[in-house]
């Protein structure tokens, strides 16, 4: 009769796997929801909520269509160490998750155990005819199986799947970071060489004005004031050019770590020619943020935490596990697998909770406090997302306006420059008209050149704000 009994609760047992097998109590998960405008305030294009990423425009940079610059790229994806500790990790979780991966399956064991021992003279309850010198061989074979019930398990690898995604999207929220620092350092390098050719300009033009001012001083024309006044005006260009020089030096610097060389064994070609401004869409569709990694990976946080919430639940209700247990022992010899040598265990085991002071009930509070944390952060990634494009979207209008202005603005110095110095070689006006014009002309000059390297910056921020860059595939989401 217990036989039959045992039999029956092991069937019992196996049926209750079977048809709870599918069993969640994780909550029904939906994207968190976030009320967004139907357009971008700078820009036409409609748009849509963010979803996760699909995939980055791997080469974003093209827009600008600089060969060092791509070259330059390559070499950061090739050895920047810390995209190379982030690629480490993102490996770590998938080990991870393979962990976790392993808890649907049975665990086998297979255990060898031969064994010469001896027991004390002095051990309790110990027979008068034992030996104190024995061996004692062993071989079994053991499976272990939990069925998982209320999905706790699957919740678990659930989440540490969306981790795991989430953790690619960190890589290419990292990759995207460094590329964008790469860009904008290269930028600014460029626009640096370019006011560096502005300046050696200048500075012909002001040596050519203090040869003129000696020679009228000589000529007993010009006084020594106005002489005094041209050699300040070429030393206060030659030390703008100096300053420029250092800055050039601390971009060419940071570049080099970020392509993962020494300054000293690294060397950037300088050209003074303006990068090209890339054509922005009139209209750019907010599906565009799809691309942004770093609202992928807040949203599959969100996702893990919802699993998490299941995982929580599924501590209130029974745990079950199936143990089988197959083997021999003998004393030293004889066959193992003889009858009288094997042993064997099969059952059920059954953990049911009942009283835990409350850690079950705080661990359900926890699981949902960190779902609502990771939805917070994910609407928080969605808002920044669109200020950062709104942002961006603002400063090229602004500074194309800017730049129009600015232009017009150098074309009336340079006018206001030649008329000074045709007036000054005549006799009609003192030299301090001279300076101050050539002075507005280069300030004039300069702050045009910032201008529209400040366009290029705005450009590469907006291309790494909607995720790398625009398509004309990106219209057709």
């Amino acid at each position: 009769m217990r036989t039959r009994l045992n039999r029956l609760a092991l069937a019992l047992a196996i049926a209750s796997a079977v048809t709870l097998q599918g069993c969640s109590l994780a909550p029904t998960y939906h994207v968190p929801n976030v009320a967004l405008p139907e357009h971008y305030q700078e820009n036409a294009g409609p748009w849509h909520p963010a979803q996760p990423a699909d995939a980055l425009q791997a080469d974003w940079w093209h827009v600008f269509q600089d060969r060092q610059l791509n070259d330059l790229q390559q070499r950061l994806l090739k050895a920047n160490p810390d995209l190379a500790a982030a690629l480490a990790h993102y490996d770590a979780s998938q080990a991870y998750a393979s962990q976790l991966h392993a808890g649907l399956f049975p665990e086998v064991n297979v255990s060898i155990n031969p064994m010469r021992q001896r027991q004390s003279a002095h051990r309790p309850l110990r027979g008068s005819t034992q030996p104190s010198v024995y061996n004692s061989d062993s071989a079994g074979f053991s499976l272990g199986f939990d069925p998982d019930l209320w999905g706790k398990i699957r919740n678990q690898v659930a989440a540490g799947d969306a981790q795991v995604q989430a953790s690619a999207d960190d890589l290419a929220v990292a990759r995207l970071s460094l590329q964008r620092q790469l860009a904008t350092l290269y930028v600014q390098a460029r626009g640096l060489d370019a006011q560096s050719r502005i300046l050696k300009t200048s500075l012909d033009d002001y040596t050519q004005a203090l040869q003129l001012t000696r020679d009228r001083y000589e000529g007993q024309i010009a006084s020594e004031l106005d002489l005094t006044r041209a050699q300040s005006q070429l030393a206060e260009a030659q030390a703008q050019l100096d300053d420029v020089k250092a800055q050039s030096d601390l971009s060419e610097h940071a570049i080099a770590e970020l392509v993962g060389v020494l300054p000293s064994d690294f060397a950037l070609a300088h050209n003074a020619e303006q990068l090209k401004l890339p054509d922005i869409p009139q209209a750019l569709p907010g599906s565009l943020l799809q691309q942004r990694p770093d609202i992928a990976a807040a949203e599959r946080r969100v996702f893990a935490a919802n699993a998490n919430i299941g995982v929580a639940k599924a501590a209130w209700y029974p745990d079950f596990s199936l143990t089988g247990m197959l083997g021999g022992q003998t004393g030293g010899s004889g066959n193992l697998l003889a009858a009288a040598n094997r042993y064997w265990a099969l059952g059920p085991l059954v953990n049911l909770p009942i009283f835990d002071g409350g850690r079950r009930s705080a661990n359900e509070r926890q699981a949902k406090a960190e779902f609502e944390e990771a939805a917070a952060q994910y609407h928080s990634k969605v808002l920044k997302a669109v200020r950062e494009v709104e942002d961006n979207l603002a400063q090229l209008r602004d500074l194309e306006q800017e730049s129009r202005d600015q232009q017009a603005a150098v074309d009336a110095a340079q006018s206001a420059q030649s008329m000074a110095t045709s007036s000054y070689e005549a006799g009609a006006v003192d030299y301090l008209d001279v300076v101050t014009a050539q002075t507005t002309a280069l300030q004039a000059q300069r702050r045009l050149q910032e201008v529209d390297t400040s366009r290029l910056k705005a450009s590469v921020g907006l291309a790494v704000a909607l995720g790398g860059g625009w398509s004309s595939s990106a219209f057709n989401h």
